[in-house]
């Protein structure tokens, strides 16, 4: 097999926009991760924080409304396009960058926050880019990462039926996905054990439908999505379901006083 390469959204920046964020699942995406940051939008002083991989940059937009400093960078340039309108639509300040996150990291000083949001999943080499972000993070600082969660991925396709069955036990599902399939997902454990050893600990820890993406259509057609939804949140941050979710989002504080 030949190495993945990073993805560039730019050939699927309208897709991107209409089957993500532009849904119900999209909205709960974001509330959730809101709720999880409530702390760095309700803060007194503003922070310095960095959106690496930023996207459309909601998150970015809601913080920097609170008066917070954003440096924001993404490698797709008509995301980067996107997020500067939102701001500027906004009358809101940032500093955008078309750069990588590994490459603009050692350009950059280290943060009170960093944002790394359904990026690794993306990358070739996910891993040491982790552990470049995760410098940028003061002492004291945190990390909020989400990614699409390999567990989710294993057992949807192990729901789709046998002809599925033996790439999962051969292990060769990895980097076959097309479009917005990201091929290279996580295992939550995994990642915490690494965030854990380099001297973080998680503070939260959510899923992001650990229901609805198991469900079939037929049955999401015939049901009243806000029970549904109430179902999501009741379970979402409990052991075991939160670790079921399409995205599992982890708020994690490196160790250390903020200087």
């Amino acid at each position: 097999m030949k190495p993945l390469k990073d993805r560039n959204f730019d050939p699927f920046v309208e897709k991107f926009e209409q089957k993500v964020y532009a849904t119900p699942k999209g909205d709960w995406r974001l509330k959730l991760l809101k709720e999880d940051l409530d702390e760095f939008y309700r803060a007194t002083e503003p922070l310095l924080i960095w959106d690496a991989g930023c996207g459309f940059a909601q998150i970015s937009q809601w913080l920097a409304e609170q008066g917070h400093r954003l440096i924001l960078c993404d490698v797709s340039e008509k995301m980067l396009t996107r997020a500067r309108q939102h701001f500027s639509e906004t009358d809101l300040i940032a500093e955008f960058h078309h750069e990588p996150a590994q490459t603009l990291a050692a350009k950059l000083p280290q943060f009170d926050l960093v944002l790394f949001h359904a990026v690794i999943e993306w990358l070739g080499d996910p891993l040491p880019a982790l552990q470049i972000v995760m410098e940028r993070v003061k002492p004291g600082g945190f990390l909020s990462l989400l990614f699409y969660n390999r567990n989710a991925m294993v057992y949807t396709n192990a729901l789709k039926g046998h002809w599925r069955w033996k790439n999962l036990i051969d292990d060769a599902y990895l980097g076959k996905g097309k479009k917005l399939t990201p091929p290279n997902p996580q295992y939550p454990h995994e990642i915490i054990e690494r965030l854990q050893s380099h001297g973080f600990s998680v503070t939260a820890h959510t899923g992001i439908r650990v229901f609805h993406d198991y469900v079939t259509k037929d049955t999401l057609d015939g049901s009243d999505p806000a029970e549904l939804f109430e179902l999501e949140y009741r379970y979402c941050r409990m052991p075991t379901y939160r670790d079921m979710g399409r995205y599992v989002h982890l708020l994690a504080h490196r160790q250390g006083e903020i200087s």
